[in-house]
C-alpha cells in the first residue's frame, strides 16, 4: 500500500501556490526517479508504470543506458546549435537515419520542440504546398494546445473553451463502432458512413475540395479514447484525399515510434500519408517534434518558418540513441509487442466478460484501453467510477492515465517484463471489482 507523507503533501501545496492549473490527476504522485518498469516518488514508493509517462518512455522509464549516455556526452560538447540559422551535423545524421524508417519518397524533415509544434509545422506546410486554407479534422481528435493545433483538436470543450473562434477548420466524425453515430456496430459500415459524411456533406455542402488543404487524423485516436478505426476507413480516407487533391496528415505523435508494434501505426493499414508528425517517445525522454513530408511536395520559401530550439543537440542525441535501439531491435520489439498485446487484450477481454462496469476493450499493439460504463446496455459513461479505479490503482502501486470520457489507457513501456504487466493487470482488476460493488 502506498504511503503519502508530509513531504509529498508539502510539494503539492507549494505547486498550487506558484503554478497555473494544468491537467494533473487527482492522485498525489510526486515523481523523483524512474528505472525500467518502475517509477518512484519522493517518499520512496515504487509504482509499476502503465502510462509510459504520457507515452514518452517506450523502452523503459527514463529511457535506457544508451540514451542517458548519449545525452551526457552531448551536454559536455554543446547543447544549443542555433540549428535553423547555422549548420550542424548530428541533426542531419539523425534525419538521414529517421528517413530510412519511412516509405520511399519521404525526404524532408522539420525540427521543433514538441508534438503540438510538429502539428503547427504540418499546418503551415499543408497551406504552403497546396495554396489552400481549409483543414479537416475529426471529433475526438487531439492534435495539441497551441492556437493552430487547438483548432484541429476536438477532444473536449475544456481544452478550447473561451479561446475560439478557430477559422478554416471543419470537424468530421471519426469511426467508433462501439459508440457509432450511424446506428451500426459493424466496423466497415461505420467506416463507410463516416467517409460518406465527408464526401456528401463536408466536401459537397460546406467546402469545395479546391479550398481544402489537408485532412489531419490520428491512425489511433489517442486522447479521444484510444479508438482504433476500421482498416477500411483509413484506406478510404486515403482515397478521398488523393481524388480531391487534399493532403493526408497522419498524427503519429502518440501512436508512432513502435507503440503499436510498427514504427508507424499507418503500417497496419497498408496506406501512406503525405505528411507525418512525430513527438513524445521519439525523443527518448527529451523534448522534440518532427514533421516529415514527401519530397515531391516541394520545399518551403526562405524565412517562412523557424524556431530557436529546433534541432537542439541534446534532444537530437537522445532521439538518435532511441532510433538506433529501435532499428537494432526492431524484429524483437515487433514480436514482443504482439505477445504482450495478446496478454493484455486477453486479460481485458476476461474483465469485459466478468464485470458489468467494463463496456469495451480495444487496442493496437501496445496502445490499449478499457472503457468503463454504468450499464452495458445503455453504455452510459462511468466517469466517477473511472476516477475511483485510477485512484485505487495508484494506492496499490500502479500508475495509469485516463483518456476519452470514461476510458483508461494501458500503455506500459514496450520493454516491460510480462510478470509486471500481469501484476499491473491484477491491480487494475482488483480496483474494478471494488468499484463495481
Amino acid at each position: 500500500m502506498i504511503k503519502i507523507n508530509n513531504k509529498i503533501k508539502e510539494v503539492i501545496k507549494r505547486d498550487k501556490k506558484v503554478l497555473f492549473t494544468t491537467t494533473r490527476e487527482d492522485f498525489p504522485f510526486v515523481v523523483e526517479k524512474g528505472e525500467g518498469d518502475y517509477a518512484y516518488d519522493i517518499a520512496g514508493n515504487r509504482f509499476i508504470d502503465f502510462s509510459s509517462f504520457i507515452g514518452v518512455y517506450n523502452i523503459g522509464v527514463n529511457g535506457n543506458g544508451e540514451i542517458r549516455r548519449a545525452i551526457k556526452a552531448q551536454v559536455d560538447k554543446l547543447t544549443h546549435p542555433a540549428f535553423l540559422d547555422y549548420y550542424s551535423e548530428s541533426p542531419v545524421r539523425f534525419a538521414e537515419n529517421l528517413l530510412t524508417m519511412f516509405p520511399k519518397g519521404f525526404g524532408r524533415i522539420f525540427y521543433s520542440n514538441s508534438g503540438t509544434e510538429a502539428i503547427e509545422d504540418a499546418i503551415k506546410l499543408s497551406k504552403i504546398f497546396t495554396k489552400k486554407k481549409i483543414m479537416i479534422s475529426f471529433y475526438g481528435a487531439f492534435h495539441g494546445r497551441s492556437m493552430g493545433s487547438l483548432g484541429l483538436t476536438a477532444s473536449r470543450t475544456a481544452v478550447r473553451e473561451g479561446l475560439g473562434p478557430f477559422p478554416n477548420v471543419v470537424h468530421a466524425i471519426y469511426p467508433n463502432p462501439y459508440r457509432s453515430q450511424f446506428n451500426t456496430s459493424d466496423p466497415d459500415d461505420c467506416a463507410i458512413a463516416c467517409i460518406d459524411h465527408i464526401e456528401k456533406n463536408i466536401l459537397s455542402k460546406e467546402y469545395s475540395p479546391k479550398e481544402v488543404a489537408a485532412i489531419f487524423f490520428e491512425p489511433v485516436q489517442g486522447e479521444g479514447g484510444y479508438i482504433v478505426p476500421p482498416k477500411l476507413f483509413v484506406k478510404e480516407l486515403r482515397r478521398v484525399a488523393s481524388e480531391n487533391g487534399i493532403l493526408l496528415v497522419a498524427d503519429e505523435i502518440q501512436s508512432g515510434s513502435m507503440r503499436t508494434g510498427k514504427f508507424l501505426a499507418m503500417e497496419h493499414f497498408g496506406v501512406n500519408a503525405d505528411i507525418y508528425t512525430l513527438g513524445k517517445s521519439i525523443g527518448g525522454g527529451m523534448p522534440i517534434g518532427l514533421t516529415i513530408a514527401k519530397t515531391d511536395l516541394g520545399d518551403t520559401p526562405q524565412g517562412s518558418h523557424a524556431g530557436t530550439f529546433g534541432g537542439n543537440l541534446v534532444s537530437v542525441a537522445a532521439a538518435n540513441a532511441y532510433l538506433k535501439y529501435i532499428k537494432r531491435n526492431k524484429a524483437k520489439l515487433e514480436s514482443m509487442s504482439k505477445e504482450k498485446s495478446r496478454l493484455i487484450m486477453k486479460r481485458l477481454g476476461e474483465m469485459l466478460e466478468k464485470y458489468e462496469i467494463v463496456g469495451d476493450v480495444r487496442g493496437l499493439g501496445m496502445m490499449t484501453a478499457i472503457e468503463l460504463v454504468k450499464n452495458k446496455s445503455t453504455k452510459e459513461p462511468a466517469v466517477r467510477e473511472r476516477a475511483k479505479v485510477i485512484e485505487k490503482c495508484f494506492y496499490n502501486g500502479l500508475i495509469m492515465l485516463p483518456c476519452g470520457t470514461s476510458t483508461i489507457r494501458i500503455i506500459p513501456p514496450l520493454t516491460m517484463k510480462k510478470e509486471n504487466i500481469e501484476k499491473g493487470l491484477d491491480i487494475l482488476e482488483q480496483a474494478i471489482s471494488e468499484v463495481q460493488l
